[in-house]
């Protein structure tokens, strides 16, 4: 009875190895693959953006501290989330206080 208890025991072990390998094999695998969407997205977020409406390449151009991304070609303006907002906050801000805020140095 002894002997066929190490058997089964050996064998166990070894099923127990083999999944073990499969599964660390599949997590490789699994892991790979979402480094890969990874840096599939970082890239097309450093991408430069294109104009929606046209397709030509938009520039960023810097007003009152919002960067906006202009389309040299058909002149659309296009906002990121939060710079429309921002910009309509600064819109009960006269032209002096606009004036002072672009020149005075940041705290």
């Amino acid at each position: 009875m002894d002997d066929k208890d190490r058997l089964g025991d050996k064998l166990r072990d070894k099923e127990k190895a083999q999944e073990d390998e499969y599964f660390a094999r599949r997590d490789r695998e699994l892991l790979e693959k979402l480094r890969q969407e990874r840096r599939q997205q970082s890239n097309a977020a450093t991408a430069p953006m294109t104009c929606p409406r046209c397709g030509t390449q938009l520039v960023e151009r810097v007003q009152h501290d919002v960067t906006l991304d202009e389309c040299p070609s058909c002149g659309g303006v296009w906002f990121d989330k939060g710079e429309l907002a921002h910009l309509a906050e600064r819109q009960d801000e006269g032209w002096m206080g606009r004036w002072l805020r672009e020149w005075l140095p940041r705290r």
